[in-house]
């Protein structure tokens, strides 16, 4: 038997590696303090509730003069007119932009209330979540239908989508990050490895990048005509 081998340490007797350093492990550890997620949620909603609160304003301008050219009526491929008078964009008989006027409030609270230190509980959380999943995907399907079915793009509308995206991913992070999903253990554990290694905001970049490619993709220089 080799006595070298023997004296030599397990992984388990090794002592644990010290903390990354540097500009990276920097980030790192802001990304995931409750200053820059609670802070990144805060003005994600506080964009979207700007964005909803502009929709709304047009809503109206059309309801009182159908004939209205709205600010954002660029051309045929940029109109937010075109997507207002869609049935699409009052899916529940009054404009999509009075959810997100009620919606975002709520989330732009949560943030603002959590940045003063106030935790929570787990099932308001997880409730949460639920809810802001749904938004998610209404907000999606608005978007593919303006991309394939009304066939123009209306930016405030487009803002909303990102901005809803980014308020998804923050919340998702801290739920987490501090388990509050009710997760079976190991999907918790696998969910808390990837955040921990940035896997969320490597998929977030890759996904906006991929909506604006296929945005260009498919419009193309109609954009700018």
């Amino acid at each position: 038997m080799n006595l070298e081998t023997m004296d030599r340490p397990t992984p388990a007797d090794l002592p644990p590696p010290p903390p990354a350093r540097g500009l990276w492990a920097v980030l790192h550890r802001i990304r995931h303090a409750n200053a820059f997620i609670f802070g990144t949620m805060a003005i994600s909603a506080s964009v979207s509730l700007i964005a909803s609160f502009v929709l709304a304003v047009d809503a109206v301008a059309l309801a009182a003069d159908p004939g209205t050219t709205l600010a954002c009526d660029i051309n045929a491929t940029i109109s937010c007119g075109t997507v207002a008078v869609a049935w699409q964009a009052q899916l529940f008989g009054f404009p999509n932009a009075f959810l997100g006027l009620v919606a975002e409030p709520v989330v732009l609270t949560l943030a603002v209330a959590a940045l003063g230190g106030v935790r929570f509980p787990r099932w308001f959380m997880a409730t949460a979540q639920a809810v802001y999943t749904l938004g998610l995907i209404f907000a999606y399907w608005l978007f593919s239908q303006s991309m394939f079915v009304i066939g123009s793009l209306c930016p405030w509308c487009v803002l909303v989508t990102v901005s809803t995206t980014l308020v998804f991913v923050s919340l998702t992070h801290v739920n987490i990050r501090d388990g509050n999903l009710f997760l079976p253990r190991r999907v918790q554990e696998w969910a808390h490895g990837l955040i921990d290694a940035d896997v969320d905001v490597i998929a977030v970049a890759a996904w906006l990048v991929f909506l604006a490619a296929a945005i260009l993709a498919k419009y193309g220089t109609a954009l700018l005509a």
